[in-house]
């Protein structure tokens, strides 16, 4: 079994759409790790076929009546969380002001302090900032999610006003990361540029089926996440974005403790793949994996960072004492809590490997190379 375990191709998944890559081979888009009998699978595409099968998958509507019944408790539990504007940092906090009489000289200090940084470094910073400028897709896959989605584009439900502040809020990181890069005078600000319209116009794969359950598990994973690798990279973009995300699935386990096990292990079971799995820049079929393994090598986001965001969630969800389940709930149940004791036992094999890794050049940083 090929174990690659690399823990960026362990994230969020997207919807279907055809493949803007301008080549016509085959390529491997992620090897991603899974458990249990399952092995490590390749997604294929190629420029004229969808990536993957077409997601005919639909809440019931007895299922979206729970979602409906949580609006009252969404405003008065999550949208508190939200912060107005005028609290909240803005990228120009942390940047020479261009209309300062020494914008000039400020922005060569921030160079001369950019020229000692690694080249590997730059990388997962560049890496970093595109999945977060691709935030309209994922606000898309949220707007179309049943239960939740918002039917006017302004819609005053509690769940589209925590998704259009959320995105808002989010917006605020990729920003703040493509204006230090711009200025750094280190990368290609083109190439990454083309690379964020690739990935927003590749959109998703379909993984979290327009399941407010897969969605909510996934992008409750995703944001710890990126709270974690932003922390161990450039801390600028430093949030606790998981704590409002988190206690929606709290009271979701309460509500319906059946169906969101089953949702949590159908999601772990599809693995969490982060949004920038689709990237390309146009010349690197497989540049969300070589970026990935750099971050995994700088220890940026590591597989025991994946677990142990995976044991969080399961003590935090108290998923280890859910009583009343059905058999299928049971068995989702002990799938869950077991898996974190498998995923260690993959990990221990996969760094011997990691070892042995090529040197590549990355168009970001203007071909320069970089170890994976």
């Amino acid at each position: 079994m090929n174990l690659n375990l690399n823990p960026l191709t362990f994230q969020p998944g997207k919807f279907p759409s055809l493949s803007l890559r301008p080549r016509s081979s085959n390529v491997s888009i992620a090897s991603t790790i899974t458990s249990g009998s399952e092995e490590i699978k390749n997604t294929k595409k190629t420029s004229s076929s969808p990536r993957k099968v077409q997601v005919t998958h639909s809440m019931p509507p007895h299922k979206i009546k729970i979602f409906k019944s949580m609006e009252n408790w969404v405003e008065k539990n999550v949208l508190i969380h939200l912060k107005p504007v005028e609290k909240c940092w803005q990228s120009q906090d942390f940047l020479p002001d261009p209309a300062s009489d020494g914008f000039h000289e400020r922005v060569k200090e921030l160079q001369e302090r950019a020229k000692g940084i690694p080249d590997d470094y730059f990388v997962v910073l560049v890496g970093h900032m595109i999945t977060e400028e691709a935030l309209p897709t994922y606000q898309t896959q949220i707007n179309i999610t049943d239960g939740i989605r918002d039917e006017t584009g302004a819609s005053p439900s509690s769940w589209a006003t925590w998704t259009r502040a959320w995105t808002a809020e989010e917006n605020r990181h990729g920003d703040l990361l493509n204006k230090y890069l711009y200025l750094s005078g280190r990368v290609d600000m083109k190439q990454i540029e083309k690379t964020i319209q690739y990935l927003i116009g590749a959109g998703m794969d379909a993984q979290n089926e327009n399941s407010p359950y897969l969605g909510y598990i996934y992008t409750s994973f995703q944001e710890r996440a990126t709270f974690i690798s932003h922390s161990n990279t450039a801390r600028l973009a430093k949030e606790h974005g998981d704590k409002s995300l988190a206690q929606i699935l709290e009271k979701l386990f309460e509500i319906d403790p059946n169906g969101t096990v089953l949702a949590f292990a159908d999601r772990m079971r599809k693995k969490i793949t982060m949004p920038g799995l689709l990237m390309y820049d146009g010349c690197d079929d497989n540049l969300f994996e070589h970026f990935s393994a750099v971050a995994q090598r700088l220890g940026v986001y590591i597989a025991k960072d994946y677990v142990d965001n995976l044991e969080f969630f399961v003590e935090r969800w108290n998923v280890e004492k859910l009583t009343g389940l059905s058999s299928e709930g049971r068995e989702a149940q002990d799938y869950v809590c077991g898996l974190a004791q498998r995923l260690r036992k993959l990990e221990e094999r996969a760094q011997e490997r990691a070892k042995q890794a090529p040197t590549i050049p990355f168009s970001w940083i203007l071909d320069r190379e970089v170890r994976l």
